[in-house]
């Protein structure tokens, strides 16, 4: 269940606070000027301080120049240039300092990094706060008031709203209590990751306590000197294991250990962090931290979020008490079978694996087979194939790359037609020990226009953890994982295409529930027949997966709708119950709503929000973005590609130029409007979901 919406979480640094003059960290993270990729990533832990107090220094003195200005006379060029190019700057050395600490296998870097990046976090809550330079900004925007261009006047108006939303136009206490709850919030927040990236939990198992696992996973795991096997706590490892083991306890085992992950730091971290955000709501002028986070979404408030959250539960409800009726059916038919006890009930790690269940009886999907179709290498071949196709683009890899560590791909993009160069991305595919644990798309340099006037050239990572290749075995993806790999190839090609006036518009920098918007869209390809035949092939002898297998497959899509939805209305409902009151027992609240929601109990003693990466990182009061994102995202695929074609490369480039290049220079709503060419719907999405 978790897979889904974990392999979802694209990280691009959500701001976790709001500078008006600075820009987010990894998420908008640049380099000035146009050169191509000269980023470094061999810093010592003493070069990433010094970077970090340079940066700080070269920073603040622009806005001291800025906050000095006579205000009579304020222009584009002393005022709003001023403050572009140094968020530019600020970007471009904090990316590789802040990244560090999610990949990096080194514990000193990465510690060094943290500490740089909280530093960096106290300074731009510094700098979203200069109300000399926000007089400066207002009084230009009333001096210029329609004479400037679009772009200028978008960002000099977000600039004045990013500050208004600081309280800079109240008193002078107001600010002091925000700017100082601004800066623990953002210590808490790197805190909290830093537990989850540094979390080394795992289980010593038996081959006994291992039944029903493949050959393939069993290879890849590692062992203890008596021949016992290791299974640590990250997604590769655990959800397959969830899904196929039939030991019940070995199941129970994992589920406690993996939701009681940094349960002890870090539920005291996020009731901290969710009292500190309503504090400041408050302080604004808000009824609620998800108000305030909301209001510059598509969703605009709490109310309306509810309204949606709450009408996909009334019509999933009665799909998801019939899935419940089956899976409970299959539970007590298999603990007659082996002589298990059977007590009635659906747990928390009985749900993964009767759901798998009911795929293989509903739909006869082989997983064991189906695996063995997607090697790594074949799968990533045929995701650049049909990227390049559908988006007119050519990518080549980049020999002799600086990297951070071994069998790391850099490739570079270019236009097809033109042969412009629009970007380059890093691959960072495997696990190891210390990386950020799930599967996420780092933007590290946009495709805005630089100080010079010409475009930079955009670079991303994508960060996985794919098992590694052992023992002869290459490394095999299940089906779910290529979805994640298309899901976040999809953020790479958004941050690579973007071409943006301003840093702040650039990429992925849209609202937050229009974020996962265009990488939702691209999923829809690892469906379809001709797609599913380029990414796959078998990895002894290279066959083509059987059309047996693949229809399948294809039609399994709509396997354990309802529940697998429910698990979204309840991650998208705790998240804004948590942020719509004052204080809160995380624990108590999930275990309630999914009860109430999933009809299964939580695990005693276990607390899923501590390892919640989401609420720390970003996604507060917007977890529901994925639910609302994914209805947009159907819209657009079978109103469009599945109509015209699904790599129909007139659909694939105008969908490149309206949403990709885009960036948020437009509103979601109106880039929407435009590739659809209508008000879009929720019809597509209940249809795929086969709820209509």
């Amino acid at each position: 269940m978790e897979t889904k919406s974990s392999s979802r979480f694209s990280k691009h640094y959500l701001q976790m606070a709001e500078p008006y003059g600075l820009v987010p960290p990894v998420r908008d993270c640049s380099l000035a000027g146009n050169s191509s990729n000269t980023l470094r990533w061999d810093l010592s832990p003493n070069e990433i301080r010094i970077k970090a107090e340079d940066l700080i220094a070269r920073v603040k003195k622009v806005y001291e120049e800025v906050g000095t200005l006579n205000l009579d006379n304020v222009s584009v060029e002393n005022t709003l240039k001023a403050v572009a190019n140094a968020k530019l700057d600020f970007a471009s050395t904090r990316c590789p300092l802040g990244f560090l600490q999610y990949v990096f296998p080194n514990k000193e870097v990465r510690s060094a990094s943290t500490e740089a990046d909280k530093k960096l976090c106290e300074f731009d809550v510094e700098m979203s706060m200069r109300e000399d330079v926000f007089r400066r900004i207002t009084a230009l925007q009333k001096k210029l008031q329609d004479n400037i261009s679009p772009d200028e006047k978008r960002f000099l108006d977000r600039l004045v709203i990013q500050g208004e939303r600081k309280g800079l136009h109240l008193s002078k206490d107001v600010q002091q209590e925000v700017k100082i709850t601004s800066k623990l919030m953002s210590e808490l927040s790197i805190e909290f990751n830093r537990n989850l990236n540094e979390d080394t939990t795992s289980l010593v198992l038996s081959e006994y306590e291992l039944g029903g696992l493949a050959d393939s996973y069993i290879n890849s795991l590692q062992k203890t000197a008596e021949g016992r096997y290791i299974v640590r706590l990250e997604s590769p490892l655990y959800y397959p294991l969830m899904k196929r083991c039939y030991i019940p306890e070995t199941r129970k085992k994992l589920e406690m250990a993996f939701h009681s992950r940094c349960k002890e730091v870090n539920t005291p971290i996020l009731e901290k962090l969710i009292q500190l955000r309503a504090k400041v709501a408050g302080l604004l002028g808000y009824h609620s931290h998800a108000d305030y986070v909301l209001e510059l979404n598509m969703a605009k408030n709490g109310s309306n979020v509810c309204d949606f959250i709450d009408a996909f539960y009334e019509r999933l409800k009665p799909i998801g008490v019939e899935e419940r009726k089956y899976i409970l059916s299959l539970k007590k038919r298999e603990c007659l079978m082996k002589g298990y006890h059977f007590d009635g009930q659906i747990h928390s790690w009985d749900l993964p694996y009767y759901m798998n269940q009911v795929e293989q009886r509903k739909f006869a999907v082989n997983k064991d087979k189906l695996i063995e179709y997607f090697p790594l290498d074949v799968v990533t071949k045929g995701l650049f194939g049909i990227y390049q196709d559908l988006l007119g683009l050519t990518f080549s890899k980049v020999e002799h790359a600086d990297v951070w560590y071994e069998n790391i791909q850099v490739h570079s993009a270019h236009d097809t037609e033109t042969g412009e160069e629009i970007g380059q991305f890093y691959l960072d595919l495997h696990s190891r020990d210390g990386k950020y644990g799930q599967a996420a798309c780092f933007g590290l340099r946009p495709g805005c226009r630089g100080p010079d006037g010409d475009r930079t050239i955009p670079v991303a990572a994508l960060v996985a953890n794919f098992s590694q290749p052992r023992k002869g075995f290459p490394t095999l993806l299940q089906h779910h994982e290529v979805e994640t790999f298309f899901h976040e190839f999809g953020h790479v090609m958004h941050e690579l295409c973007s071409k943006t006036a301003f840093s702040e518009f650039s990429g992925t920098q849209v609202e937050t529930d229009f974020v996962e918007v265009p990488s939702q869209m691209l999923e829809n390809w690892v469906w379809e027949k001709e797609p599913l035949r380029r990414i796959s092939s078998h990895y002894k002898d290279g066959s083509p997966i059987p059309d047996d297998l693949l229809e399948k497959l294809i039609a399994s899509r709509v396997a354990n709708t309802g529940l697998m939805n429910l698990r979204q209305v309840l991650l998208s409902k705790v998240d804004l119950v948590l942020h719509s009151g004052s204080s809160a027992d995380t624990a108590k609240v999930f275990a309630k709503l999914q009860q109430d929601i999933m009809g299964i109990p939580a695990t005693p003693g276990t607390n899923m929000m501590a390892s919640f990466g989401h609420l720390a990182l970003g996604y507060d009061a917007q977890y529901y973005s994925y639910l609302w994102s994914e209805v947009y995202s159907m819209d657009m695929f079978f109103s469009r590609f599945k109509k015209e074609g699904i790599m129909n490369p007139k659909v694939g480039k105008e969908y490149r130029a309206v949403i990709l290049e885009a960036g948020s220079s437009v509103d979601g709503m109106e880039m929407l409007k435009m590739f659809l060419g209508r008000e879009p719907h929720q019809d597509a999405f209940f249809k795929c979901k086969g709820l209509m």
